[in-house]
């Protein structure tokens, strides 16, 4: 098994190191990779202005600890090879009439205790019947029957799917999501209430392994990865779970050794979430930092942690704003951009991105419909 170590090499007896991930084989022979998502007392915030000089920085400040064979950025191998064959993305193989009926392999919470809410990372065994391509979502219907249909099953539920098409085991027989747990309290109260919290996020989150779910889908052509060039540029925008569909892609560029797709252009992530412990799979991201820093970008923004230039909270429309020129530039050189997260993350950046527009001297409106035509602007809020 190898086994990623970071360590700061300056700390007590004689440097902490902390566990990132690796990969085996499980007890049913199958390739496992395996992830420590909680702690995050390591992480390290880059800035980007200059890239490859912190880039260098960082590797100074790391030492990346692996075996000799796989000294060289180990990507996994996959299988089955055959999910590369299918030319166009698989779409609604079960429908909500006739879902699937998968079983939970595990649930772990992601965040840091310091985290408003609580984030799972979720692993669904489909047993390769219900396979799909990165940036595709799955649909789960909960159990029990809908308060407003009395009789019938709840609504279906999307979840962007934050795995490769090979899952997390790189067998093709799994599937992650990324779930927020949904609470509800009462503004007068301020205490908890039950009966009005999120149905299916609940449900997901308390699961244990080897409860059974019922999963419509896949779903979604809007955020598939376009591969026709693998030497293109991929801007993603993330809020909280948004980041799920981005895992994915990262994951088939980085860590996948896929033998139709190797990626040689640039990938960068904005994600924004409240604080530090609120970071998602930031211990893989930041290893992507570390072995493919000419491929790789990674800004955060921590509302609760970082100021704007105006001495405001820290969004991820602001750190757009920062990097408006290049982002700009790159567009105008073929670059996809996608957003994925909250609704309400949309008119921030809109509004951000028209006034970046104005101030140099071009119509948004206009920039706007060239993406689209072009197929590089990507879009799926909840």
């Amino acid at each position: 098994m190898v086994q990623w170590l970071l360590g700061d090499g300056g700390s007590r007896g004689g440097g902490r190191r902390w566990y990132v991930g690796g990969f085996g084989r499980d007890g049913r022979g199958r390739v496992a990779h395996n992830i420590s998502f909680r702690d995050k007392s390591w992480t390290s915030v880059v800035s980007h202005s200059d890239l490859k000089t912190k880039n260098s920085q960082l590797r100074n400040q790391y030492v990346v600890c692996m075996s000799v064979q796989q000294a060289n950025k180990p990507k996994v191998v996959v299988s089955p090879i055959s999910l590369e064959d299918a030319e166009e993305p698989p779409l609604n193989l079960h429908k909500p009439k006739e879902p699937y009926t998968a079983t939970i392999v595990s649930v772990e919470r992601i965040v840091g205790p310091k985290a408003p809410g609580e984030t799972c990372h979720i692993v669904i065994d489909h047993g390769g019947n219900v396979p799909y391509w990165e940036g595709q979502s799955y649909g789960v219907i909960p159990p029990g029957e809908n308060p407003k249909k009395p009789g019938n099953p709840h609504n279906v539920r999307l979840y962007s799917i934050a795995s490769t098409r090979y899952g997390d085991f790189f067998d093709g027989k799994t599937a992650s999501l990324c779930v927020r747990r949904a609470v509800y309290y009462d503004p007068e109260t301020g205490k908890e209430e039950p009966s009005k919290n999120g149905v299916c996020s609940n449900f997901l989150c308390d699961s244990k392994p080897g409860d059974k779910i019922k999963v419509t889908g896949p779903s979604g052509k809007i955020m598939l990865l376009p591969e026709h060039d693998q030497n293109a540029t991929h801007i993603m925008i993330a809020t909280g779970t948004g980041v799920a569909p981005y895992r994915g892609y990262l994951r088939r560029m980085f860590m996948e050794s896929v033998p139709k797709f190797n990626f040689g252009g640039l990938a960068w992530l904005f994600l924004g979430v409240a604080n530090t412990d609120s970071l998602l799979y930031n211990d893989e991201f930041t290893k992507y930092l570390l072995d493919y820093p000419d491929n790789f970008r990674y800004d955060r923004a921590l509302s609760r942690e970082q100021k704007n230039r105006n001495g405001g909270k820290m969004y991820v429309q602001d750190k757009i704003e920062e990097y408006s020129d290049e982002i700009f530039k790159l567009l105008d050189g073929g670059a996809h951009i996608y957003f994925c997260g909250l609704k309400g993350m949309m008119p921030g950046i809109q509004d951000t991105l028209k006034r970046v527009a104005k101030e140099r001297g071009e119509s948004w409106e206009e920039k706007l419909s060239q993406l689209k035509k072009n197929k590089q602007w990507h879009v799926e809020v909840y």
